[in-house]
C-alpha cells in the first residue's frame, strides 16, 4: 500500500470539507418564481384589457362631408321644458303652466318633430335638481309615446322610446 504525502492528505481533507458548496441551489429561485407568479396572476385579474378595432382610411381617401345627425334633448327645469337639438340648439320652449308642466303640449310638439325625423328613436332627458320625480316620469312617458283618441278608439304613436337621463346644465 502506498502512503500519501502530507500535502495530498491535506488536499483530500479540504476537498471533503468544501464538497457541495459550489453546487447550484435552485430552492431560493423557486421561492422567488412562486411569489412572482402569484403577484402577476392577481394583478392581471384587476387590470382590464380591451381591444378596439379601428379601420383607418387610406392616404388617398377624402373625408366625407357628413351632416350632423339630429340628437333630441329635453331639458326639464321648474320653469319649463326646452326641446333642443344638440347640434342646433333650443328648438322650442314650453313654459310651466298653472297646473305644472304642460305635458300635452310637449307630446304634440314631439309628434310633429317625429314626423320630420322619423328615423330617430332616442332622446336625452336632462333634468334639473329641483324637479320632482312625478314630473320626470310624465315627461318620459310623453317622449316615449303619444296616445290619441279617435271616435272612442285609443291609438298609440311611438315617438322616442329610447331615453337617456342626465343632469341639466346650469
Amino acid at each position: 500500500m502506498r502512503r500519501s504525502s502530507a500535502l495530498a492528505r491535506r488536499q483530500q481533507r479540504n476537498h471533503a470539507r468544501y464538497r457541495g458548496r459550489n453546487d447550484l441551489t435552485i430552492v431560493p429561485m423557486l421561492d422567488v418564481m412562486v411569489i412572482l407568479a402569484f403577484f402577476l396572476i392577481f394583478t392581471a385579474v384587476f387590470s382590464k384589457t380591451s381591444v378596439l378595432e379601428v379601420n383607418l382610411p387610406g392616404p388617398a381617401t377624402m373625408a366625407a362631408n357628413e351632416t350632423p345627425r339630429f340628437e333630441l334633448e329635453l331639458i326639464l327645469r321648474r320653469s319649463g321644458i326646452e326641446v333642443a337639438d344638440r347640434n342646433q340648439g333650443v328648438l322650442e320652449t314650453i313654459p310651466t303652466g298653472a297646473n305644472g308642466q304642460d305635458v300635452a303640449k310637449l307630446a304634440e310638439y314631439l309628434a310633429a318633430l317625429k314626423a320630420k325625423v322619423p328615423d330617430v328613436d332616442h332622446a336625452t332627458l336632462l333634468v334639473a335638481e329641483d324637479v320632482d320625480y312625478d314630473t320626470i316620469v310624465q315627461v318620459m312617458d310623453a317622449a316615449r309615446m303619444r296616445l290619441t283618441v279617435d271616435g272612442g278608439k285609443v291609438s298609440r304613436e311611438t315617438l322616442f322610446p329610447q331615453i337617456a337621463l342626465g343632469d341639466a346644465p346650469t
